[in-house]
């Protein structure tokens, strides 16, 4: 069952090795002219923590499922830094024994080094060489963090497999990928984009979503059922465990309006009944199936296999 699972899973996402000519440079040369930050620049410490604080409540749940803290002592690896703000929060909020990162574009790692020297933050930064893999010996980390990096990779599996290969036999990872199961894709891209905008006709629902994430011209943007992602990791020999989800905020903001969606007879019949069983915690944060109903969905991985 998890074999037929995962050769579904590669047709749906289109993640089948090897890398169709030019994807990889595509995405390098993508994210090289834009980053998270767009390219924000910091004039000093102060400036820096404030935006990370910022940044934050921008997700509810995001700093819970993939934090920074509790790393003393730990060789910390940052898969797919960007502009360095996570590796600001490891530098201020933990004290690694080491710090490392690494991304696809040569632009962001420059900022991130300008940032982290405000902070007087010492990190090694490397850039991911075109073959792929990540530049460190086996077993030689104890802590590996992604965030908003595998879904737009061509070959998240082997990205994985690496992870398990430079983890530390008790080593754990934390990884962050776009959630099927959201706000995001049943309401703003299935109504919103799809049926109020016109935009997409004809295209599946996954391939619309990867048009409104991160510009309607990014490369790859996967989207991740959580038992998907939970089988790509076992492949790659982890246990893995979904710990839920963060809800963006402008998500939150758009589920006092699904009941529009819902009476809409065009509404895929899938993203109807999301909908429908949507409920809402204290704060007015969606849930679905005891779970938020956000964008990032994030894991918790650990060598060896479930």
């Amino acid at each position: 069952m998890m074999r037929r699972l995962l050769t579904r899973l590669r047709d749906r996402l289109r993640v089948e090795p090897p890398l169709p000519p030019g994807r990889a440079a595509a995405v390098r040369e993508y994210w090289t002219r834009r980053n998270v930050t767009q390219h924000k620049r910091f004039a000093s410490a102060q400036e820096s923590l404030a935006y990370f604080a910022w940044r934050g409540d921008q997700y509810f749940g995001y700093m819970e499922q993939m934090p920074v803290t509790g790393q003393d002592g730990n060789v910390v690896l940052d898969y797919g830094c960007g502009p360095g703000h996570d590796l600001v929060g490891f530098g201020v909020y933990s004290k690694p024994r080491r710090l490392i990162a690494c991304d696809v574009s040569s632009s962001s790692l420059e900022e991130a080094r300008e940032r982290l020297a405000l902070h007087g933050i010492a990190c090694e930064l490397h850039l991911l060489p075109e073959a792929g893999g990540v530049p460190l010996p086996d077993a030689s980390v104890d802590y590996v963090h992604c965030s908003g990096v595998l879904h737009h990779t061509p070959d998240p599996l082997a990205i994985l497999r690496e992870f398990r290969r430079v983890l530390r036999p008790g080593g754990r990872a934390r990884i962050m990928v776009y959630n099927y199961q959201s706000l995001w894709l049943h309401y703003y891209v299935a109504y919103q984009k799809m049926l109020r905008e016109q935009k997409y006709r004809g295209m599946e629902i996954r391939e619309a979503f990867a048009r409104t994430t991160d510009g309607e011209s990014c490369p790859i943007a996967l989207v991740f059922r959580p038992e998907e992602f939970i089988a790509l990791a076992r492949e790659a020999g982890f246990a893995a465990r979904f710990t839920g989800a963060a809800v963006s905020a402008f998500e939150a903001s758009l589920a006092p309006q699904r009941f529009g969606a819902i009476m809409d007879p065009r509404l895929r019949e899938e993203s109807r009944r999301f909908l429908a069983a949507l409920t809402l915690d204290a704060r007015g944060l969606p849930m679905i199936d005891g779970a938020y109903a956000g964008v990032d969905a994030c894991f918790a991985l650990e060598p060896g296999a479930a």
